[in-house]
């Protein structure tokens, strides 16, 4: 016979089961078990890229085509203002994130002040709610990366920077005896009476190969630490969890697969843009995937995955709700291409009923978003910019031989002879090697890769890439001026039967059907013969590498892996090298260093001139030259 339990009984050990089931849900209050709406505002990767530019978009005017349309874009002041803007739009449970790479890529984050002092400036006036730390915050070390935290928070927005698999070594500046606290696994922060914790990541293999950390500061497996540091904040409660990513779009979806727990992965690294496919058609970008990625974790559950591209451009609005155990049942979002409504078509200002009809354009594709810049965070940048506008007035080094430019080789009468300046032809040497100052460029990659970012074995600059010639005083205008188109630096793993295609498809871009100058190929730490009346896959013979340790010249190796540093847009097939396009994503790496800030570096460590004390760029031995032997077309 059972026994019945009187009601005061009956009431306790109801109120023990309620509690259990809170327990298990990973919350003891009210508000942990009540649906929930969420809206999470990020970027990722600004680099740097503090002031906006001009881009050219695909809209509509008034005709029903599309044309090309110039406007202002991006900009960390548009940045500002969409934060503010969509925040309040959103309501009270709105988490405002940077997922890393605030640092590297602009004269404003080492020529304004501090190294990262303008961006600590600029990111305090988005006042973010959490900061994960990105392969390029270690490009200065420990000690640098410091020094930008305590910018980060001078103010009174104290931002917390997160890193769930970063162990600071014995000796670092911001190992927790010395900074307790600098850097956060993860933090808890509260909206609308729920917590939501966010953890951080940082990219492991990449930060420690190609960055600068402390010798002793290691990474710890990604999944490993998250996993750690997910299961922490649930044991403390907290059932809503982000993870705030630096480690690329394709091992985000790697990692949240392989996790029990993570709602949303708020990424970076991979400079990827999600969304519709058009925004490609618009001339925005290719999307990598949809916004956001819905995915599942280890457990079946679904995982919200976000990016927000690069360089200040797009801000990513996410909208997730959660079920009263604090699963997520659907998440929707946009990102948010900042322009202006300065429009210009084939350079003139539109009518009044074009910029009407562009407008409805902008509306119409729901990601564009007229954005005017913050006012307030104008002033911050200005000071800014006028240090930058000083710095490039500053005399930066000397030339004391012209440095000739030459896209390719070639006598009188051959397609780039008139580049050179009368002197320099006069000479002839570029004639025989092409220009002193494109090899100098490609040069200055392979050093300074060698000195900064991992090591490389050889380095390639197409030769239109290099815009001026130098001589006398070189200011950093002009230093600028030679490198003005903003690329980023790869560095691919590569057969030498690859960098044998490289060199092939560069020559084949000159001297094939329609060919043109630029594609040139340059190389540092490798020389070969051109003949460039040979066939299609034979111009280029007589291919050697030389050994950076002992000086040595050897033949290239078919079966060998080289290390290439490359700019990104030869990376990606520009110029027609499609050989380093196919190379496949586990074999490269977006160091995402600026070209003029590598050719800054380089002149950096050049000898000084005893008489004005400025560094000396000089010609390179001509051994160095890449191009040994020229034979021109028929």
């Amino acid at each position: 016979m059972h026994k019945h339990l009187g009601a005061p009984l009956r009431a306790a050990a109801w109120a023990l089961a309620v509690a259990g089931l809170l327990s298990a849900c990973g919350g003891s209050d009210d508000a942990a078990l009540t649906p929930y709406t969420l809206t999470l505002l990020h970027i990722n990767d600004h680099h740097s890229t503090l002031e906006g530019k001009s881009r050219t978009l695909q809209l509509d005017a008034g005709s029903g085509t599309p044309v090309a349309v110039a406007v202002d874009a991006g900009g960390f002041a548009r940045v500002a203002t969409a934060f503010d803007e969509l925040g309040k739009a959103a309501g009270a449970n709105v988490l405002k994130l940077h997922a890393g790479d605030a640092l590297t890529g602009t004269l404003y984050f080492n020529r304004a002040g501090a190294d990262g002092e303008a961006d600590a400036a600029l990111m305090n006036t988005v006042c973010f709610d959490a900061f994960t730390l990105g392969n390029h915050e270690f490009d200065k070390g420990d000690a640098g990366l410091k020094g930008f935290l305590d910018q980060l928070r001078k103010g009174s927005c104290k931002t917390p920077a997160l890193s769930a698999n970063v162990q600071f070594g014995a000796q670092s500046a911001l190992n927790a005896t010395r900074a307790p606290g600098a850097v956060l696994p993860s933090t808890v922060l509260e909206r609308g009476g729920q917590k939501i914790g966010v953890v951080g990541l940082t990219i492991a293999q990449k930060t420690k190969i190609s960055s600068s950390p402390d010798a002793d500061t290691t990474f710890e497996n990604e999944t490993v630490a998250a996993q750690r540091q997910i299961d922490a904040l649930r044991a403390q409660g907290v059932n809503k969890i982000v993870l705030l990513s630096h480690i690329g779009y394709d091992l985000d979806k790697q990692v949240a697969a392989q996790l029990s727990g993570v709602d949303v992965v708020v990424g970076g690294d991979s400079h990827t843009l999600l969304g519709p496919d058009t925004l490609k058609a618009r001339g925005v970008g290719n999307p990598a995937g949809s916004y956001p990625t819905r995915l599942t974790d280890k457990d079946g559950k679904t995982v919200c995955v976000v990016q927000a591209w690069e360089y200040a451009q797009v801000v990513g609005e996410l909208t997730v709700s959660f079920d009263e155990r604090g699963d997520v049942q659907s998440c929707t979002g946009t990102p948010h291409v900042l322009i202006g409504d300065n429009f210009t078509i084939a350079g003139k200002a539109p009518t009044a009923a074009e910029k009407t009809a562009l407008q409805a354009s902008v509306a119409a594709s729901g990601f564009l978003r007229s954005t005017p810049p913050q006012a307030a965070a104008l002033a911050v940048l200005k000071p800014y910019q006028e240090r930058v506008a000083g710095f490039s007035k500053t005399v930066v080094a000397t030339a004391p031989v012209e440095l000739c430019a030459r896209r390719v080789p070639g006598g009188p009468g051959s397609v780039d002879y008139g580049r050179s300046s009368a002197a320099c032809n006069a000479e002839g040497s570029v004639s025989l090697r092409g220009g002193d100052i494109q090899q100098l460029v490609a040069q200055a990659y392979l050093d300074v890769a060698n000195a900064r970012y991992g090591g490389a074995d050889i380095s390639l600059q197409s030769g239109g890439g290099v815009r001026i010639p130098l001589l006398g005083p070189v200011t950093a205008a002009q230093a600028i001026q030679v490198l003005p188109f903003g690329n980023m630096l790869f560095r691919l793993d590569v057969t030498g039967q690859e960098v044998k295609g490289m060199l092939e498809d560069g020559l084949e871009a000159v001297y094939g059907p329609g060919g043109s100058t630029g594609p040139y190929p340059y190389t540092g730490g490798m020389r070969f013969d051109v003949n460039a009346a040979a066939a299609k896959g034979q111009r280029a013979s007589a291919i050697e590498v030389r050994d950076r340790t002992s000086g040595a010249w050897a033949p290239l190796d078919a079966a060998r892996t080289y290390r290439l540093f490359v700019l990104s847009f030869n990376a990606t097939g520009g110029d027609g090298y499609k050989t380093l396009a196919a190379v496949p994503a586990a074999r490269r790496l977006d160091i995402g260093v600026l070209d003029a800030d590598v050719f800054f570096n380089y002149i950096e460590n050049r000898p000084k001139d005893t008489a004005s004390g400025l560094p000396l760029l000089n010609r390179l031995p001509l051994e160095w030259y890449s191009t040994r032997n020229f034979t021109g077309p028929n």
